[in-house]
């Protein structure tokens, strides 16, 4: 089961308290303060693992605190600053302040971290406070306390392409024609209750992954069906592609029914490259045409079957283009950026 979707409550450990401590040792009259400071507070922090794909574990356990800081001692003695409590989330997780709603980050290559909580400071010990004209200070820090905040966390599928489509379009038909992918297959409305993913292997060593999204129908940016708990799986794609059946009553009304729900959903999200293509291809009769769609803002059309295996390598070589480029504009702007 995906679970992409937690809400978790983070604490930083608090810092240790300072000492007051004054040196004793024979024939040292007065040996003068010598109260260690405390130690920091461990932070906690979130680490993206690539052996992870869902947020599972943060539904059974939703307290998380960082080891607090040791108390200074004497002979000038530092406390140990307390572990961080590590925390491992997928690749592709947003984090929110769960109260103001503030992104604070996002996880996306395999070893990035993030933190989400900070530790307290620790207190200085009296060792600090002396002065020339102070020479006995009885006065010590107490640590500060560790942030503590409830966090969101909102897994979002890393893929290069999101197949888009009504309940029945023939999307994981189709994932599961192009990749090693075995997704749930059935003729009734929302076999797919969960996003499926699927590597597309090309020659020359080229793959791609695509994203089986679950049917979006008409007001699924409103929460109708699966589609908006889904939407946001795409959000991070390189491209789009249409899926419309050839079996369906009005292709082109279809077609921008979901057009106007992604961009309900995002304007960002609508605004991204995109194809369409006619699945279920193997319905046509012998000398019957594929319906036609008008997409004047898609860069290329398919006619497909994934039962049949046609017309796959060249959707999937356009595809391929398309995701190279996105891939290229990205590194460039990464390198830019830096």
């Amino acid at each position: 089961m995906l679970i992409d979707h937690a809400v978790i409550q983070v604490q930083g450990g608090d810092g240790g308290n300072g000492c007051v401590s004054f040196r004793r040792e024979k024939f040292v009259p007065r040996g003068g303060p010598d109260g260690g400071d405390g130690g920091d507070g461990g932070d906690v922090v979130l680490i993206a693992d690539p052996g992870l794909s869902t947020l599972l574990d943060y539904q059974y356990q939703q307290r998380y605190r960082a080891e607090r800081g040791q108390h200074g001692q004497g002979k000038k003695r530092t406390g140990a600053s307390g572990a961080d409590a590590e925390l491992r989330v997928p690749p592709g997780t947003v984090v929110k302040d769960a109260d103001t709603g503030r992104q604070l980050g996002e996880l996306l290559k395999p070893g990035d971290r993030l933190v989400v909580a900070r530790g307290g400071r620790g207190g200085r010990g009296n060792a600090s406070f002396a002065t020339a004209t102070r020479r006995a200070p009885r006065e010590a820090e107490p640590g500060t306390p560790g942030v503590e905040r409830r966090i969101e966390l909102e897994l979002k599928l890393i893929a290069d392409v999101g197949l888009v489509g009504q309940p029945n379009a023939g999307k994981s038909t189709l994932l599961a024609a192009l990749s090693a992918a075995r997704p749930k297959i059935a003729a009734y409305p929302f076999t797919t209750l969960e996003p499926n993913l699927g590597v597309v292997q090309l020659s020359e060593g080229r793959t791609m992954v695509l994203a089986d999204i679950p049917g979006i129908i008409e007001g699924a940016h409103e929460g109708k069906g699966l589609g908006l708990q889904f939407l946001r799986h795409i959000e991070r794609t390189r491209t789009l592609a249409y899926l419309i059946p050839v079996d369906t009553g009005d292709p082109q009304a279809e077609y921008e029914l979901l057009r106007s729900e992604l961009a309900e959903y995002s304007r960002q999200l609508a605004e991204k490259p995109h194809c369409v293509a006619i699945s279920k291809a193997d319905l046509l009769s012998g000398e019957e045409a594929p319906p036609r769609v008008a997409a004047p803002m898609a860069f290329a059309s398919y006619v497909l079957s994934g039962v049949a295996r046609t017309g796959l390598q060249e959707f999937a070589e356009g595809l391929w283009s398309v995701v190279r480029r996105e891939r290229q504009v990205e590194d460039e702007s990464g390198s830019s950026e830096r």
